[in-house]
Formats: structure tokens, C-alpha cells, sequence
């Protein structure tokens, strides 16, 4: 017999505005205690000295968490000019100093170059593992961190001003696996610059933007009033970029017992139009509530991850107000 697992059968997104100095880790923890959560998780980490959105996945959302990963991503930060850090962030040892202070207007011209399909070699202080441990680990015990550069995709990048001499602000939007400290870190080199990451806020993942985060205080203050599932979202939010396609009931089952479903042909016409390049992965939708993601092959859908949700019906998309940077 099957052990139950300990907790509720809770499943949707909480939209998280992180605070400072909070790892992503603690963040999930809280939250699963909170709502008493059976599953957590989290799609990115986010590092402890940086705020902004975190998604937290409960229950069946945890079965999304691979697509929300890999969605883009957007950061405001600030580069504090004169020092580098060993981290590239104001929490690391100085091991540079500089009396160089870009202007903004050089800090624009310098941006185009990192813009596209770049080679970034991630920072020592990262999570990356080397030989079994973390990269980090190995940096705070002294020991020399190499990494090898690979490729990330900066879509944009945005000098926004320059509060004054001594620092400049900017904003990317980037896939996944882009480093801040280390643009930072080579943006300063190309300036001719010492600076690191004073202030990092992610603004965005995917669909879940600052209009839908939410405090831990208010999320605390929801529990006290037993209102707690208001605050979550559909486990659906984390599939705007994938293509839905609505099935019967019988489908539907179909798919819930791992059995592939027949497409006529015109479905498979619209299903291909909407798809990006190379990719086949729909959601399998019936009233309104997600059945399986599936991959589309040969005229069928193949379940690859099958939901046991309960029909969601029409959740509001709560504003709990704009969170300041």
C-alpha cells in the first residue's frame, strides 16, 4: 500500500515577490508550510541578495516547473562603479579598485555588444557544479573556480540612468542561464571599469510579472484570515507559451491513462502554426483545466506529464499592487 503523503493536495502558482536576503531554498519552505503543501518548488533560483519574482509551484504545478525554467527572464540592477568584488556583487572581498567612472552615455554604447547570442563565462560564486560540489562552495573555501564560458542570449538591454557618478542603472531581458554579476563583470572590463551588482531585482518570468507578485506578509496575513488559496494561480500560468488544444472527456481520459489520442488533420494544421520551431509540446485542455502536456507526433499527442486536477474555473487575476524596486 501507497504511504499518503503528509500535507494538503494543494496545487497553483504563488507569484512571489522574494525579499532581500532570503534564498530561494527558505522561500519554497515557507511556503509549503504556509499553504501545508504536500509538493514545492521553484522555477529559478534566485540569488539571496537579490529581490523580485520567484514562482513557487504546489502540487501538480511542480509538473510545470521545467517549461517555466526555461522562459525568459527580466532584471533591473544597479552597477556600483570603483570596486570589483570577488562575487561581483556588494557582498563579496574588494580585490580591485578603479577611479574610472563611465558615463552614461558610454555605458549605452558598450550594451549593443552584449546583446544577441553571447559567450559568458558564469561567476565562481555561482551555483554551477564542479566535480560533485557547487561552484560557490569552492570559491568561499579559496579554492580557484575555472568555468567554461557557454552560450546565453541577451534579447535586450537598457542603460535606464544614472542616480549619479558612481553608479548606473540598467535592465535585460534574457533566456535562461544569464548571469547579471557576470555582464557586470564584463561590461566593466570593456569600459576599462571597476564596478559590481549593487541592487538586482528580477521584474519578470515567463507570464508572472510584478502585477501578480505577492509579499510573504501578505501571504502570512491571508493565512491568519483563511484566505490563502486567493492568492494562488492557476497551474495553467505556467503554459502561455505552449500551444493548448481542447479535448473531449473521453480524450481526456484517454490521456490520463498514458494512451495517445488521434488528431484530425486540422488540428494538427493549427497545432503546427502556433508552434515554435522545433518544438511539439501542447497542452491537452477540457473545461478550462490542463489534462496532460503532450508531444505531438505523427498526427497524435503522446502524454508526457498527465494532471489530476479538479476543473479550475474562472480564477481572477489578483493585482495585490505594484511591488517597488
Amino acid at each position: 500500500m501507497a504511504r499518503r503523503r503528509k500535507g494538503d493536495a494543494v496545487s497553483g502558482w504563488i507569484c512571489l515577490d522574494k525579499p532581500y536576503d532570503l534564498t530561494s531554498t527558505h522561500a519554497v519552505s515557507r511556503i509549503r508550510r504556509l499553504f501545508n503543501a504536500q509538493k514545492a518548488g521553484h522555477a529559478g533560483t534566485l540569488d539571496p541578495l537579490a529581490t523580485g519574482i520567484l514562482p513557487i509551484a504546489l502540487g501538480e504545478a511542480t509538473k510545470t516547473v521545467p517549461y517555466l525554467v526555461d522562459a525568459d527572464k527580466t532584471y533591473r540592477f544597479t552597477i556600483a562603479w570603483g570596486t570589483t568584488t570577488a562575487s561581483f556583487d556588494r557582498e563579496g572581498a574588494v580585490i580591485a579598485t578603479s577611479d574610472v567612472r563611465p558615463s552614461l552615455e558610454a555605458v549605452r554604447a558598450a550594451l549593443p555588444a552584449f546583446v544577441g547570442e553571447i559567450q559568458q563565462v558564469p561567476p565562481a560564486f555561482s551555483a554551477i557544479m564542479v566535480d560533485g560540489e557547487r561552484a560557490y562552495d569552492l570559491a568561499r573555501a579559496g579554492q580557484a573556480v575555472e568555468l567554461k564560458a557557454r552560450p546565453v542570449t541577451i534579447h535586450a538591454a537598457r542603460a535606464l540612468g544614472a542616480p549619479d557618478a558612481d553608479q548606473v542603472e540598467i535592465e535585460i531581458e534574457c533566456g535562461k542561464g544569464t548571469y547579471v554579476r557576470a555582464l557586470v563583470r564584463d561590461l566593466a572590463v570593456a569600459l576599462g571599469a571597476c564596478g559590481h551588482v549593487s541592487m538586482l531585482r528580477r521584474t519578470r518570468v515567463g507570464s508572472f510579472g510584478e502585477s501578480r507578485a505577492i509579499t510573504l506578509e501578505i501571504l502570512e496575513d491571508l493565512s491568519h484570515k483563511r484566505a490563502l488559496l486567493d492568492a494562488l494561480l492557476p497551474v495553467e500560468t505556467a503554459l502561455d507559451d505552449i500551444p493548448a488544444l481542447a479535448v473531449t472527456a473521453e480524450d481526456a481520459f484517454r490521456l490520463k491513462q498514458g494512451r495517445p489520442i488521434v488528431l484530425v488533420p486540422r488540428q494538427v494544421e493549427a497545432l503546427k502554426a502556433r508552434l515554435k520551431p522545433g518544438a511539439r509540446t501542447v497542452s491537452a485542455m477540457t473545461d478550462g483545466t490542463v489534462v496532460a502536456l503532450c508531444e505531438m507526433r505523427a498526427g497524435r499527442l503522446e502524454p508526457a506529464r498527465v494532471f489530476h486536477l479538479e476543473k479550475s474555473g474562472d480564477q481572477p487575476d489578483v493585482d495585490y499592487g505594484r511591488p517597488q524596486g
